[in-house]
């Protein structure tokens, strides 16, 4: 798969807005492919948002973590962590066209993540985070090379303290894809398009 370069996440708890409401706004910006990601609603309530998200036209979703909630909603796939349903689960659950991506956060998950039947392997964080309690040790730009390096030609997502002001170094390290939260979403609902469609427009030209 080729993935948009930048890869988007959603956060109630950063944009104050529902997940669909912040897949329009992205949607409205240019995203094309959108991670949902929550850890506090029920999962009833967060299947109602999901749904409603994936109805929204033009839009490939990710369900971050619920492989079940992904095959519920119908949407295009599930992005898994270290502790989530193994990736050979999730695809005997949601099929060979399903895509399915991995967290990892060091050299060594990301070459055991390369013999996996994943799409893309996500990395970080790549820089200091606030957005995840508990976070792992940091990559840096030197370990996102060395990933690079040791995954080969799979699509790699960098995630983890990423700003428009460092995301074109992290491209410039090897990654296909930034992961950005808090730098699409903190600035408030009428800014979430215009920071989007911004932050590609920096990265277009960048190659890895």
């Amino acid at each position: 798969m080729q993935l948009p370069r930048v890869y988007a996440i959603t956060d109630t708890q950063i944009s104050g807005l529902s997940h669909a409401d912040q897949v329009r706004l992205l949607a409205d910006g240019g995203a094309t492919f959108v991670q949902l990601r929550e850890k506090n609603l029920p999962a009833l309530n967060f299947y109602r948002e999901a749904k409603a998200a994936t109805e929204i036209s033009g839009v490939r979703i990710v369900i971050n973590d619920r492989a079940d909630v992904a095959l519920a909603v119908k949407a295009v796939g599930v992005h898994l962590g270290q502790d989530d349903l193994p990736p050979e689960a999730a695809r005997t659950l949601l099929g060979d066209e399903a895509i399915i991506g991995y967290s990892t956060h060091n050299i060594v998950q990301a070459q055991a993540a390369a013999s996996l039947p994943v799409d893309y392997i996500a990395i970080g964080p790549i820089f200091r985070t606030t957005t995840k309690a508990n976070a792992d040790p940091e990559v840096g730009l030197n370990g996102l090379r060395a990933v690079r390096k040791a995954i080969g030609d799979i699509p790699l997502v960098a995630i983890g303290g990423i700003t428009p002001e460092n995301a074109p170094a992290v491209i410039e390290a090897g990654a296909d894809s930034v992961a950005v939260i808090s730098g699409l979403l903190s600035g408030g609902p009428a800014a979430i398009s215009a920071q989007f469609r911004a932050l590609t427009e920096l990265l277009s030209s960048r190659q890895t």
